[in-house]
């Protein structure tokens, strides 16, 4: 029974309040006919901002405070102030006072009617919010620049400038006087700008497009130093691969050209590791599978160094010897074991590079010092050639030029033939007048027939040579000559011909340079007695037989060595080519006499005085260390060390450009040094008449050799 009266109170409850929301729905409707809603929307607001709401009537009057915000609220809806206030100077109610008279008969019923209208949770909805703008607040303005977009209505408004991001946008109005009545027209009056806005505007605008053109340009500049640098890239490459990739098409060329050469290389020695532990852990069947795939990537790797040139089974034997080593990883793994035998290899390569190394000294010694098949035929061709010539036939003409101190006079002391042509023929093909140019040549027994046929057969223009046999200097023997007699003492002949008596010539290497024969030649020491050889002269050049003459060298003779006898280029660096690169300091007889930061010169192109050589008895100085050092405790071997000994103190340095060394070891030599160098010097192993001399430089050589010769050609020296 309770339950069917409780029943029946929700049906009525139901039933009324539907009755309710169908009369308010039908009165909105009613309503909005006669009243447009944005009207609505404004007298709710005008309403509500008197500070009264749902307190006072709808007429009461506004605060000018509130008329102010309300003002400003309504601009930013679009709203006409016209349409709320038709007399801005007259700050009564809507519905009251003497603009009451204009105001539309629609508002007056909709204003008698409004509080029946709304409950008071309505008219605070409408108040605050909006269907599309969301709550309705002034830090909209105070957060927010105004923009050209923005329209006010209903009266003439200036906009402040609001380009800085800071200033608060505010809206001036200005109020429409009195007495004037405004038409329904000027509900939408266009938005005016001050001029000075406008210009500001304006310049916003040309310095955003110079902004955005200056920024187009450093783009093409930089995109045109891009394509320069790419050029200038293109022409440093190699055009021996430029077939294989281009430098414009980066897809073509594989950053990483060989990570499958170190991947195959990589799986080798895994496999050699698991099938070391296999054959231990005696895995017959994995030890053969290993064998079998280690031989396979052996073969298709081969001698290559980059991908392209494997052969085109390498993928498939990386996959297969993949397979097989993720099968030994899974049953042969252990990680102290694989670390021992990892090891264990690497100390066996590292024995076996230095090992290479020992041969690789030992092969480069060797091949310095041994004469080319082709030389040797050359030499022995020539000197067969010179003994079947009559005597009368063997002089050179213009001897009378010999001794002349007025001339020009070059000392050059070598054993290869085709070597000292090319120093004089290089001499004479760069002199101004070749006629006052005079080369004193000294040979050994075995070389001076070839040397003297040489020049008889091709004489060098109208300069004047002599070619002399050092065996048969009679004054140079061992009672005079240090030298000579150390190397006839036993003690010599030990350390020279035997070197510790070494096992096999590899283990040598470190000694083969002290064995090589320019060591033992008179031809080397020779340069120690120039005023012996040459005793009516006064100044002479000296020559050594591995450099090529680019430039006319009269210019020396002219250099003022300010009383030194010796005038040389310097080769020391920050700290290379020092006394005590060459000198034992450890000795108090070195560390008495000289500074270990000296800097050191070079043999190659050196003018002397021979005057003032024979006034310090530069000899006598020579032969006082080489005394002191038969036991070899002041320097090692060669002609350098005594040098820097004897001229200590007497050289005077050179322009760089006169002599330009290292062509002969060092291949970083720059081609304008080459070029500007008035002589170039091949000092080093790598000798431009071997076979294993710099090729970038065997150009400047090769140039000054009579390629036409029938000796030549029979001996393929040509070639």
């Amino acid at each position: 029974m309770s339950i069917c009266r409780y029943a029946s109170v929700c049906w009525d409850a139901s039933v009324s309040l539907l009755v309710v929301f169908l009369t308010f729905c039908l009165r909105i409707t009613l309503y909005s006919l006669l009243f447009p809603l944005h009207h609505i929307h404004s007298l709710v607001i005008s309403w509500t901002f008197t500070g009264n709401e749902h307190q006072k009537p709808p007429n009461s009057p506004r605060s000018p405070r509130n008329s102010t915000r309300f003002d400003q609220m309504a601009v930013k809806r679009g709203l006409s102030r016209a349409s709320i206030h038709k007399n801005s100077g007259d700050r009564g109610d809507l519905s009251t006072g003497p603009s009451k008279k204009n105001v539309d008969w629609r508002e007056r019923l909709a204003l008698q009617h409004f509080k029946s209208l709304f409950t008071k949770e309505v008219i605070d909805v409408i108040a605050t919010s909006t269907s599309d703008m969301g709550p309705l607040s002034l830090d909209i303005f105070k957060k927010k620049n105004l923009s050209a977009s923005w329209k006010f209505i209903g009266t003439e408004t200036s906009v402040v400038d609001t380009s800085e991001p800071n200033q608060v946008a505010t809206v001036v109005g200005q109020d429409i006087p009195k007495g004037k009545k405004k038409n329904s027209s000027d509900d939408h009056a266009q938005f005016i700008v001050k001029p000075a806005d406008l210009a500001r505007r304006q310049l916003r605008e040309k310095r955003r497009e110079k902004r955005a053109s200056e920024l187009v340009h450093q783009d093409k500049e930089a995109i045109v130093k891009l394509e320069n640098a790419a050029i200038e890239h293109s022409k440093s490459v190699d055009s021996a691969v430029m077939g294989r990739y281009s430098i414009w098409r980066r897809e073509n060329e594989n950053e990483n050209s060989d990570s499958t050469v170190r991947l195959m290389r990589d799986q080798i020695i895994m496999a050699r590791v698991y099938l070391s532990i296999a054959k231990m852990k005696n895995k017959v069947d994995l030890y053969q599978q290993l064998q079998v795939r280690l031989k396979e990537s052996q073969q298709a790797l081969g001698e290559a160094t980059a991908d392209s040139n494997l052969h085109h089974s390498a993928p498939a034997r990386v996959e297969s010897i993949g397979q097989v080593l993720s099968k030994a990883r899974e049953q042969l793994y252990d990680c102290k074991l694989v670390t021992g035998k990892l090891r264990a290899m690497l100390q066996s390569a590292s024995e076996h590079v230095r090992s290479l190394k020992k041969q690789s000294t030992f092969l480069s010694q060797l091949a310095a010092k041994t004469i080319p098949n082709a030389i040797h035929c050359f030499s022995m061709r020539l000197t067969i050639e010179y003994y079947l010539l009559p005597p009368e036939k063997r002089k050179f003409p213009r001897s009378e030029n010999l001794e002349d101190p007025n001339l020009y006079h070059y000392a050059l002391f070598s054993d290869n033939v085709l070597a000292a042509s090319v120093v004089v023929n290089s001499a004479v093909a760069n002199s101004k007048d070749s006629s006052k140019h005079v080369f004193h040549l000294v040979t050994d027994k075995l070389n001076f027939g070839a040397m003297n046929m040489w020049f008889l057969l091709n004489p060098p223009g109208k300069a004047t040579i002599q070619v002399e046999n050092v065996d048969e200097f009679q004054w140079l023997n061992s009672s005079y000559c240090p030298v000579l007699r150390q190397l006839e003492s036993a003690t010599m002949k030990e350390y020279y011909f035997k070197a510790g008596h070494p096992t096999k010539l590899s283990s040598s290497a470190s000694n083969l340079k002290y064995r090589n024969p320019k060591y033992l030649s008179m031809l080397n020491h020779l340069r120690f007695y120039l005023p012996q050889v040459y005793p009516k002269l006064n100044k002479i050049l000296f020559l050594d037989d591995d450099i090529v003459v680019q430039k006319d060298l009269t210019g020396l003779w002219s250099v003022d060595l300010h009383g030194k006898v010796n005038g040389a280029v310097e080769t020391c660096g920050e700290s290379f080519h020092r006394f005590d690169k060459y000198l034992n300091f450890t000795n108090p007889h070195i560390a008495r006499n000289f500074d270990p930061n000296a800097c050191g010169w070079a043999y190659g192109m050196n003018i002397f005085d021979l005057k003032e050589w024979k006034r310090r008895d530069i000899t006598g100085i020579y032969h006082k260390w080489q005394n002191m050092n038969e036991d070899r405790v002041l320097w090692k071997l060669g002609t350098l060390p005594p040098g820097l000994i004897t001229f200590y103190g007497l050289t005077h340095p050179l322009e760089k450009s006169w002599h330009v060394l290292g062509l002969g070891y060092n291949p970083t030599v720059g081609r304008s040094e080459i070029e500007n160098a008035a002589v170039i010097h091949y000092n080093g192993n790598m000798k431009p008449w071997l076979e294993l001399a710099m090729t970038r430089y065997r150009s400047y050589w090769i140039k000054y050799i009579k390629h036409d010769h029938p000796y030549l050609r029979t001996c393929k020296l040509s070639e």
